[in-house]
């Protein structure tokens, strides 16, 4: 497949933050752009690769108050994924008012992740999070399900830190500045994905409105070199659009935001996974 580059894919889509456009109602402005890099628990920069850390565990909360993403328990984002075949599928997003303790002592909130082609689950995953007392947002691993006919085909990519020889990795810095690279998650042949700071000036337009000071950032792969996602990121509001740059030409945009029910970790199907 052709290699497709930033400009030619985002040129509809993001505006140089130099652009004039209003803001959308309940957003909130983006921290400074060219803040200082942010240090974490593990020493004076961010984890990439096999890097070990010694984390403390009363040094986290479960409690997600990050700019570029505040997980409010109850949050529901949700999202339409369409791939290079033109096919569609529903992904939402609910941070829900459970946490989990994990093998690290560390406890984290859960996140429900859940994925549907044509109103039928396709994908079901438990994400958990949690956030350092400097501000930045952990990514502490995944119960992941993937499912066929209704029934659990593979749980392959499921990872807990601190199990197994799991490293837990960095979702979002505390002051996300350009240049910065980490590693988002690491299980040995299994779970090796990697982030890099693009921008932290970026205008963004989606459905549900036009956002400024958007993050940018590019997602990759030690385990599939060749894949390249660019993600932005809304002050206020989260993660508002996706788009495969290289491995693939899938865009997932966010399509709407609300609150779900209280304690609601049951996604769009109404019942936990099986």
């Amino acid at each position: 497949m052709k290699r497709m580059t930033l400009p030619s894919i985002l040129a509809a889509t993001i505006v140089c933050a130099g652009c004039t456009s209003g803001v959308t109602p309940g957003s909130t402005p983006a921290p400074e752009s060219r803040a200082a890099a942010s240090t974490p628990s593990t020493g004076s920069t961010l984890p990439t690769g096999a890097d070990p850390v010694n984390l403390d565990p009363t040094d986290f909360s479960a409690d997600i108050s990050h700019p570029y993403w505040p997980m409010e328990p109850g949050t529901r984002w949700t999202y339409r994924e369409v791939d290079e075949k033109g096919e569609v599928q529903d992904v939402v997003i609910v941070c829900t008012t459970d946490t989990k303790e994990l093998a690290n002592g560390i406890t984290a909130r859960v996140v429900r992740d859940t994925v549907l082609s044509d109103g039928e689950l396709v994908e079901d995953t438990f994400d958990w999070y949690a956030q350092d007392s400097a501000g930045n947002v952990w990514y502490m691993g995944e119960d992941t399900a993937e499912f066929e006919n209704g029934k659990i085909v593979t749980r392959a990519g499921s990872f807990e830190a601190g199990a197994a020889g799991a490293l837990p990795g960095i979702l979002l810095p505390a002051k996300p500045q350009v240049g910065q690279k980490y590693r988002q998650e690491y299980l040995k042949g299994e779970a090796e994905d990697n982030g890099e700071v693009l921008a932290t000036d970026q205008l963004v337009e989606v459905s549900t409105g036009r956002y400024r000071d958007a993050l940018l950032t590019r997602d990759t792969t030690s385990l599939e070199p060749t894949v390249v996602e660019y993600k932005l990121y809304a002050p206020g509001i989260g993660p508002v659009l996706a788009l495969d740059i290289s491995g693939g030409a899938a865009r997932e945009e966010l399509v709407k935001i609300d609150q779900a029910a209280p304690k609601d970790g049951t996604g769009p199907l109404g019942k936990p996974s099986p």
